[in-house]
């Protein structure tokens, strides 16, 4: 299995590297949205960014924006992919409040309106419709250069930030009283973690699809949340899982000709439910 993989590699390895590199950057990020136990908030910041990659879609048909010399496609659809992460980001992370409604109830109707639209703008365009099935159904294989350099860069930032700023960090997830106490800003931290969640979901849907990205974001986190007894340790323990699950099943994905996207994630559920039974048996112990 491993001299199959280590063959694919002239041909996938950049496919390889960067989902590699988005497992490790998701599962960063996703510890703060587990942290706060707003895993759906996942979804739903995915699902808004697959919403505006079809926006973009039905925009350049109706526009006929792909006639013009400076129309760049794949810069353009993930630009709006990001915005539309920020902005569900932004909304469902408590920035934004829609009359007296919760925070779940507005997660659910970012989710449904983004899902249901995604799929209506462009079902009268067959190519735009399989671009969304794409998105939906998770394929990284394709993945370029310029794709495995903007997730390193993502990825040592975002470590770099996590650094320099954890002890706040862990105060705006887990104590909110405590970092008002302190002068600490929740509107403006609040507007900091969703454009760094709306980035990170934005770039990484457009290259690994919906299943990956939402895998990647809260399964690994969940891993750690059930092995880790402190909520520092899950940033080691989440992106080691992350991308020792990646790593994986991106082999086995190769070797039995399975995809590797969907492989990893089914791989992370396993992986939930090893740590669901670890943290059962320490309980009763």
């Amino acid at each position: 299995m491993i001299q199959t993989f280590l063959d694919s590699w002239a041909l996938f390895h950049q496919s390889y590297l960067a989902g590699w590199l988005i497992s490790f950057l998701l599962s960063l990020v996703g510890v703060l949205v587990v942290a706060r136990d707003q895993i759906f908030i996942g979804a739903a910041v995915s699902q808004a960014s697959t919403f505006g990659i079809a926006l973009m879609m039905w925009a350049t048909a109706i526009l006929h924006l792909d006639h013009f010399s400076w129309f760049r496609p794949d810069l353009l659809f993930s630009g709006m992919a990001v915005i539309f992460s920020i902005v569900a980001a932004f909304v469902t992370g408590g920035g934004g409040e829609m009359g007296r409604e919760s925070h779940e109830a507005i997660t659910g109707w970012v989710f449904l309106v983004s899902a249901s639209l995604s799929i209506l703008i462009v079902s009268h365009s067959p190519h735009g419709l399989e671009e969304i099935h794409r998105l939906l159904s998770s394929s990284i294989i394709g993945a370029t250069l310029v794709d495995v350099w903007v997730f390193g860069l993502l990825t040592v930032f975002t470590t770099f930030f996590l650094l320099l700023f954890r002890q706040k960090i862990l105060l705006f997830a887990l104590d909110r009283p405590m970092a008002v106490a302190i002068g600490m800003s929740l509107k403006s931290w609040n507007a900091v973690i969703s454009v760094g969640l709306g980035l990170a979901v934005g770039l990484s849907i457009r290259t690994s699809g919906m299943l990956f990205t939402f895998g990647c974001l809260v399964l690994p986190a969940l891993i750690a949340k059930n092995l880790c007894r402190k909520v520092r340790s899950m940033f080691i323990v989440s992106p080691a899982v992350g991308v020792g699950t990646a790593i994986l099943g991106f082999s086995l994905a190769n070797h039995y000709d399975y995809p590797p996207g969907q492989l990893t994630v089914a791989l992370y559920c396993l992986g939930l439910v090893v740590a669901w039974t670890v943290r059962g048996f320490r309980e009763t112990s």
